[in-house]
């Protein structure tokens, strides 16, 4: 079926615009030449539903900051009359926005429009919308919907729609490639959640509703999954609707707003780039930024003053401690003090990403979380949405990193999947380099791709004393490790973005602290020494191994000490490994390693899944 392109009009958003959306409405438009083109055009945007979005400047001192409302409507001119006259009266925002000189109107309408259609593509306007830089969404909720005739279009004609747009105001509409590379996108509660994460989302939700109206506290949520899962964007959308008691019209979703008019809601994640993402979603949605931060910080502050939440929603939950730590001394481990400050705990929880043996969970611990869980309270992610490969190329990367095999088999011709083996970090660097298209103005415009490493060099906070920076280094090849190159504007370094979408950075190497979480479009990973291949399985040589934290032992609850380095160098490869969305480039220092890597990708059969 041909996909015609949308018609799109824009309006002053005042009593004028109103009074020409009028007169389309009545065909009062005499200078249009065209009676067929002003019919078509009165039709589509006057008797079709119809998609518009608002937007002006909130502040005169900042004038490239726009302020963005977002909706759909069955009448525009109904609509546009009831924004503008009726709105103000009971809410200050519309007023501001009423009150703004430059407020545009945008009217979009297709001829395949019907009412799921556009509250889809009003989500997907939401959704690309709420990661363009200096934008503030004013919207409070997203109504994404399930099948419908023509539900396969709607890719194709919010692009069109996107791309004609963006003619008209790049600003505003960047392109979508550049917006989809964007860490905040990645994580927007806006997504359309796949069945899986939609029914594991009704279950929180419904298990939430049950303990605030029975007044039960210390309810314990694990929900399980492995890298590129998805558990990042069910948490986004659980937090957003949490924060602000929404659920969609006719959704199956329970809705909240009966069990509280306003939830008490915090958001942890123990780790920094991740907590600049949720912070900044929290900024372009007018959402309580202070309702995000760190773990240790969240339970000194509030247990100590008996402070109750109603929800507490962990990301990253395998990176909590278990045991003391020095800046941390309120109990054992953080998620059984977070228990006793929230009502309903919710847990992202990977045990293969643990990466510290203060984040180790002994045996007895994990046992007493699923008593506390049960069978109804642990939820299970089994989809793999990052790696957009074969399953049998997947399964490869998996039987590397899996602890029952540790074996490099025979890869797969896997047209959607790019994976090489470079014989030098040089060579890597440079196909790296090349995949990341660097462009002086958005440096991630055509994807994101960045090279790793395992943390098998030294690294300090600290400046060191015989050279410029901390060095990733083989032969006479060298870069540094991540956070040390600067950004070149101060405006960049205001940005709070990120580390692989800091420009600078496809000159550094990322390591498990700067990358956990995220994807790359490529990921270039540099497989240290601690890496190794002997007698056709793979190894691992604490040795070998730069960070303390992870091969230092561990004193267990029953005073003895362990060692759990090999575990945890195993999930930091296992971390780096599933970084890249289309393609995975590898060089290993280990000849060994080298050599069976090479040997995987240059023997390639033709086995289907």
């Amino acid at each position: 079926m041909i996909i015609h392109s949308p018609i799109i009009e824009h309006y002053p958003f005042n009593s004028a615009g109103y009074e020409m959306l009028c007169d389309l409405n009545s065909k009062k438009q005499l200078d249009f030449k065209n009676q067929k083109q002003l019919e078509e055009k009165a039709k589509l945007l006057c008797h079709y539903p119809t998609v518009y979005v608002i937007e002006h400047s909130p502040s005169q001192h900042i004038s490239d900051q726009r302020s963005i409302y977002v909706g759909e409507t069955n009448n525009i001119v109904h609509r546009t009359r009831q924004h503008l006259y009726d709105d103000p009266k009971t809410r200050s925002d519309w007023q501001q926005l009423v009150a703004s000189k430059d407020a545009t109107l945008y009217v979009i309408g297709h001829e395949h429009f019907n009412k799921s259609m556009t509250l889809d593509i009003e989500n997907q306007f939401m959704l690309y919308l709420s990661a363009v830089t200096n934008v503030k969404m004013n919207n409070r909720r997203g109504n994404p919907q399930d099948q419908y005739f023509p539900s396969e279009e709607v890719d194709q004609i919010f692009s069109k729609i996107w791309h004609k747009l963006q003619l008209e105001n790049a600003n505003l509409f960047p392109a979508m490639a550049r917006i989809k590379d964007m860490a905040i996108f990645k994580a927007s509660p806006f997504h359309k959640l796949t069945s899986e994460q939609a029914d594991a989302k009704e279950k929180i939700l419904a298990r939430i509703q049950t303990a605030m109206k029975s007044h039960q506290s210390g309810q314990l949520i694990l929900v399980t999954g492995e890298a590129g899962a998805g558990k990042t964007v069910l948490l986004s959308s659980l937090f957003y609707d949490l924060e602000t008691n929404s659920a969609p019209e006719d959704a199956v979703t329970p809705n909240l707003s009966d069990v509280n008019s306003r939830l008490k809601v915090a958001l942890l994640v123990n780790h920094e780039e991740q907590l600049k993402v949720y912070q900044s979603i929290c900024q372009r949605l007018d959402l309580n930024i202070t309702d995000v931060s760190r773990p240790t910080g969240f339970i000194n502050n509030h247990l100590n003053n008996h402070e109750q939440f109603d929800v507490v929603l962990v990301d990253e939950a395998h990176l909590l401690w278990t045991q003391g730590h020095y800046s941390y001394h309120k109990g054992h481990n953080q998620i059984d003090d977070l228990l006793k400050i929230a009502k309903v705990v919710v847990a992202v929880f990977d045990p293969h990403q643990i990466l510290h043996t203060t984040q180790v969970v002994e045996p007895q611990l994990l046992k007493k979380w699923e008593q506390l869980t049960g069978p109804d309270n642990l939820i299970s992610l089994h989809n793999q949405l990052r790696i957009d490969a074969a399953l049998s190329t997947i399964q490869w990367i998996h039987d590397i990193i899996d602890d029952q095999h540790h074996t490099i088999g025979k890869l797969a011709i896997d047209p959607s999947y790019d994976i090489q083996v470079f014989d030098t970090p040089g060579e890597l660097q440079r196909a790296i380099q090349i995949k990341n298209k660097v462009d002086k103005a958005h440096d991630f415009s055509n994807g994101i791709s960045r090279i790793l490493a395992t943390y098998d060099w030294t690294y300090k906070t600290t400046k060191p004393q015989q050279d410029d920076y901390w060095y990733v280094a083989e032969g006479d090849w060298k870069m540094p490790w991540n956070y040390q190159l600067k950004a070149k504007t101060r405006r960049m370094r205001q940005q709070k973005l990120a580390w692989a979408e800091e420009a600078q950075t496809i000159n550094e190497v990322g390591s498990t602290f700067t990358i956990q979480g995220f994807d790359l479009n490529y990921a270039g990973v540099i497989i240290g020494p601690s890496v190794k291949y002997r007698d056709g399985h793979i190894v691992f040589d604490p040795n070998e191994h730069a960070d303390k934290a992870a091969i230092q032992n561990r004193t267990l609850s029953d005073g003895s000490k362990k060692s759990f380095a090999s575990t945890l160098i195993n999930n930091e490869l296992n971390v780096l490994l599933t970084r890249g969305v289309h393609g995975l480039y590898l060089h290993a220092v280990d000849p060994q390693l080298q050599a069976a890597l090479k040997w995987a990708v240059n023997h390639k059969s033709h086995l289907t899944n």
